[in-house]
């Protein structure tokens, strides 16, 4: 259905005569060949037809950044689905007050998250991943290294650590 409707609003716009470029990849996914394609045929006077908006944008900076290349190239943009249009003012204004919505949303994610981490150390939680080895193995650990007897394979089997967290501890330990 979006592909459809792409294609036909496609041969509408003003790059028809190339067809429209099919990409099957989200919009989050690192490569995207029909989307490359597209924008790397684009010429000034075009414009680019997408069914949604999340098709152009991994994410809503990527998406403003990439509606600013097109618009200092001469390019319009269009997605069919929330009937957005560049190359109207109004529909320059509706993209950008998405844009200040979108920023206003991740800023105050960005507050909250913050409050609940200064209101956690308030309460004396520690963030992040619990040491691997505590007071006791660190101390077996160190006690094992110094028996030259003793392989790292087979301290990091003992303990159950891997090879780089015996070494970091070690070093932590040296530095003390």
């Amino acid at each position: 259905m979006s592909l459809a409707a792409t294609e036909r609003a496609a041969y509408i716009g003003s790059y028809s005569e190339c067809g429209p470029h099919r990409s099957t990849f989200g919009g989050a996914s690192a490569e995207r060949a029909g989307l490359e394609q597209a924008l790397a045929f684009a010429r000034k006077g075009d414009t680019l037809v997408v069914w949604k908006l999340d098709r152009l944008g991994r994410s809503l900076r990527h998406l403003v950044e990439t509606l600013a290349a097109l618009r200092d190239r001469g390019i319009g943009f269009r997605s069919l689905q929330e009937s957005i249009d560049t190359t109207t003012s109004g529909g320059k204004l509706v993209f950008h007050v998405f844009a200040a919505l979108a920023e206003f949303e991740r800023d105050l994610i960005r507050e909250r998250t913050r409050a609940g981490l200064d209101a956690a150390r308030a309460r004396g939680k520690r963030g992040g991943r619990r040491p691997k080895l505590d007071d006791k193995k660190r101390t077996q650990a160190l006690t094992l290294h110094n028996d030259k007897s003793n392989t790292i394979d087979d301290i990091c089997r003992t303990l159950r650590v891997g090879r780089s967290t015996l070494y970091r501890y070690l070093a932590a330990e040296k530095r003390q």
